[in-house]
């Protein structure tokens, strides 16, 4: 059972670290992966931990319950006081064995993994697992007791029918019903302070909902402490009450939530701020942090930061020295040199800096604000169509048997219609599972539909793209390419950027070897990469460098139709703003229409004109990208809205928390495909099937309430 909430006072520490070192000695060379962090997490409250890939975040984590690989990794400095009843224990110092930081992992210290596919066991059910973190800690708890309380764990997680599913195994609960499990095995043993890794990373936005506000619950029921790690800063805004933000294994700045997104300090913290998509306020073009992280093992001499600075100062800033960590106003501490009085002074001295006030008003200057139109529709030129699906059907056959007998369908794609207009992007948004990738998939022929019309305008002709016989696709794969979502699953790793680049040219015959890679050396210049990186392999490239690759061979052949397929996903906030202002680039220089794939609303509102949303292979809404935003038509789109965090705003807020799971593709219900979990339904969506229509100018949705239900969207 999960503690009620006790008397005792909030803001006293339950875990202080002091200047913690954590490194790693190979071969190449000592990796300061945390470098003097110092941090208190308090009773009752969340401390959010960001900052970029490689900054030391998680390494922080594993250090305070000693879970670093030893050799090579090891804490070299610094202490980590855990506070518990009458006595306070360094951890730090601690056996790595002993008896005490067994009692303390799960006792004191709970931790969600980042990923809880690879966290839990796949040999073991999800019940055997809470059960042996709740043996392994109360000797007089008996093995019954324990699966009581498991499945009492599970019940206040949010799993239906703890009874049955505490035997299932991992691999048969969804994403977000093993992260639920994760907590629920992280909070078996009451913790003071639970530790959450990235737990949002890649879920969608109703099952990240339901996992905000359960944590949210529970912290009010226990008053525990929470470390809330995530490279989503607009979960961290919503969720925490301090915000500690990491660079290179330093804690660059720290305050409350407030003052950290309302006045932020820091360049780096700027840049972060800069760097992301908002789903409310102006859509100003979004500014990435210039270069990449760099190598733990070759920190520069220093501020850690000044070598992507855009106020590096230097002589100051490349010192030698330490930088001073100044409180700049009660609680707010920042560790550059532009708040030092005597640094600036010297700065000033020798003509190396530029005021703050000026600084501020070059960046407003630098930023190219996309101002939209009242009502979001589209210029009158972009309504060309490029690419119309007609009552498009992707089904997967379910057979069973040594015959391999066809017993049912997955019905992925089930019935859509849309239309891409020429130099417009599309953007797609759902649930993972509701169809979208199989969608773009199916127009592309990737797969081969079921059932429908692709249509593709080229030269002045509408080509019936799936009645084309295999030799006749050529042409037009020629206009339609695909950015795939894994940057590292998407390149042959066997074949260097230049053969990766130009495998659509030879694979249609398309120009001279040399024609070949005079193109290629041009379109890596124009994703942002150098002619050297042609013999490259892709092993040597990070994630955004991957995924500006990819988007470069896709445009090799010159398409006019491109499917995007999120192409962002988990990358760091500046590489995202990197490769989705290059994306709109080249669409106004190539004149490409996308069809965007995302469940970030964010990033959607970001690149998208109109924007179509769909559920179980169905588009339930569709239209201009700020008419659907502000004024929703379908309660599915307004579960959605209200799911996204918002930069915004500072503390938890009501959300429509979708309960349940989307029905089974193979086993729809009758009427409404949304009505099992529809706040909304009435006994006709119980039978009746809504049709996709036309509600005002441009904006479709499938509901039969649409035009009686008064739904909350997102500000403008």
């Amino acid at each position: 059972m999960l503690p009620a909430s006790t008397n005792q006072p909030l803001d006293e520490p339950v875990l202080e670290i002091k200047e913690l070192k954590t490194h790693f000695k190979l071969d190449t060379g000592t990796i300061r992966a945390v470098d003097g962090v110092t941090l208190t997490l308090n009773r009752g409250k969340t401390l959010g931990v960001i900052g970029e890939s490689g900054c030391g975040k998680s390494v922080t984590a594993h250090s305070i319950l000693r879970l670093i690989p030893s050799p090579p990794g090891r804490i070299v400095e610094g202490e980590i006081l855990l506070h518990r009843d009458n006595e306070i224990i360094d951890i730090a110092q601690l056996r790595l064995h002993s008896d005490i930081l067994r009692g303390i992992r799960g006792n004191d210290i709970g931790m969600i993994f980042q990923e809880p596919m690879t966290s839990f066991g796949p040999l073991h059910t999800i019940g055997n697992q809470i059960m042996e973190a709740i043996l392994n800690h109360h000797e007089d708890v008996s093995e019954g007791a324990a699966k009581a309380q498991a499945i009492d764990l599970l019940r206040q997680v949010g799993i239906p029918n703890p009874e049955q599913r505490i035997d299932a195994y991992p691999h048969e609960f969804s994403g977000g019903m093993r992260q639920r499990a994760m907590i629920a095995m992280a909070l078996s043993c009451s913790p003071k302070l639970l530790i959450a890794d990235e737990p949002t990373t890649s879920l969608d936005v109703t099952i990240e909902a339901q996992i905000l506000e359960l944590l949210s619950e529970l912290q009010e029921q226990t008053g525990m402490a929470i470390m809330l790690i995530s490279h989503n800063l607009a979960v961290v805004s919503e969720m925490a009450d301090e915000i500690a933000v990491m660079y290179l294994g330093k804690r660059v700045e720290f305050g409350s939530t407030e003052a950290i997104f309302e006045n932020p300090l820091h360049p780096y913290t700027q840049g972060l701020w800069e760097s992301i998509p908002t789903v409310d306020g102006p859509r100003e073009r979004l500014v990435p942090i210039p270069g990449v992280v760099p190598s733990p093992r070759d920190l520069p001499s220093g501020c850690v930061f000044s070598s992507r600075c855009s106020r590096f100062m230097p002589g100051i800033c490349d010192a030698p020295q330490p930088v001073p960590s100044i409180e700049a106003e009660p609680g707010h501490f920042v560790s550059c040199y532009l708040y030092s009085d005597e640094q600036m002074e010297e700065a000033r001295h020798k003509g190396v800096v530029i005021e703050l006030e000026d600084q501020e008003e070059v960046q407003r200057d630098a930023a190219i604000t996309t101002e939209p139109t009242s009502n979001g529709s589209l210029p009158a030129q972009s309504f060309k169509p490029i690419v119309e699906v007609r009552d498009l059907q992707q089904y997967f056959p379910i057979q069973k048997g040594f015959l391999r007998r066809t017993v049912g369908y997955v019905k992925a794609v089930n019935g859509v219609d849309l239309t891409i207009n020429e130099g417009e992007t599309l953007g797609l948004v759902g649930e993972s599972g509701c169809g979208k990738s199989t969608l773009g998939r199916a127009i592309l022929r990737l797969y081969e539909p079921t059932n429908g019309e692709v249509i593709l305008h080229q030269d002045g002709k509408r080509l019936p793209v799936l009645q084309l016989e295999r030799h006749e696709m050529r042409p037009v794969r020629a206009n339609m390419q695909m950015i795939f979502q894994d940057p590292f699953a998407s390149l042959n790793e066997r074949m260097n950027v230049l053969q990766n680049v130009i495998e659509p040219l030879v694979c249609n015959e398309i120009g001279t070897p040399q024609e070949r890679e005079a193109k290629a050396e041009k379109l890596l210049m124009q994703v942002g990469l150098r002619r050297e990186h042609l013999r490259r392999y892709p092993h040597s490239f990070s994630g955004g460098q991957r995924q500006r690759i990819g988007i470069a061979r896709a445009l090799s052949i010159e398409p006019k139709f491109i499917v995007a397929d999120e192409p962002v996903f988990a990358l760091d906030v500046s590489v995202q703003a990197q490769i989705l202002n290059l994306m709109k680039e080249l669409q106004e220089e190539f004149g490409l229409s996308y069809l965007f794939i995302s469940h970030d609303m964010a990033v959607i509102r970001y690149m998208a004109d109109r924007i179509a949303v769909m559920y179980v292979g169905k588009l339930v809404e569709y239209a201009p990208r700020d008419e659907l935003l502000q004024h929703p038509a379908h309660p599915y789109t307004e579960a959605l809205h209200s799911a996204v965090p918002r930069l915004t705003e500072h503390n938890r807020r009501d959300r429509i928390v979708l309960e349940g799971s989307p029905p089974d593709p193979s086993n729809l219900p009758p009427g409404c495909v949304f009505q099992t979990r529809c706040r909304y339904a009435e006994a006709r969506c119980m039978d009746e099937e809504p049709l996709l229509e036309e509600i005002s100018a441009g904006h479709f949705v499938a509901c039969h309430l649409a035009n009686e239900l008064k739904l909350e969207g997102i500000g403008g």
